[in-house]
């Protein structure tokens, strides 16, 4: 066996099964697992998906909202413990792989197109919308 495959059957054993197929574009809410003293609640986020990177295990998103006038960008391992689920909302029409270009403008500019050819799936628990 080679260097690679050996990774890959340790790696697989981290691999979440119910992952949705995430597109740049896609408006998502991630729910993110928080520890305050000694509880435990899982918080959502929610926002546009403004890059993907890396795959397997690797995988991540990075996700953009603006929050109270203020762009907020996060990046979720996609495999992580940390995220309890992802759902997406809204399948966005773009021509892009980064759409970095979203940091510059402000308002209705921001806004991008729905699209509807392709299904919407979600992972783990049903938020209401």
């Amino acid at each position: 066996m080679d260097a690679a495959t050996i990774i890959k059957q340790v790696e697989a054993k981290y691999l979440k099964p119910n992952v949705p197929q995430i597109y740049v574009g896609d408006t998502v809410k991630v729910g993110v697992k928080i520890i305050e003293g000694g509880k435990e609640r899982v918080q959502p986020y929610e926002g546009v998906v403004i890059a993907k990177r890396h795959s397997g295990v690797n995988a991540t998103i990075t996700v953009r909202k603006v929050f109270q006038g203020i762009g907020v960008e996060r990046v979720f391992l996609l495999h992580s413990p940390k995220v309890a689920y992802i759902n997406v909302l809204k399948r966005g029409k773009v021509r892009r792989a980064k759409l970095f270009y979203l940091r510059k403008r402000v308002g209705k500019a921001t806004r991008i197109k729905q699209r509807f050819d392709r299904p919407i799936e979600s992972s783990g628990k049903v938020t209401k919308q």
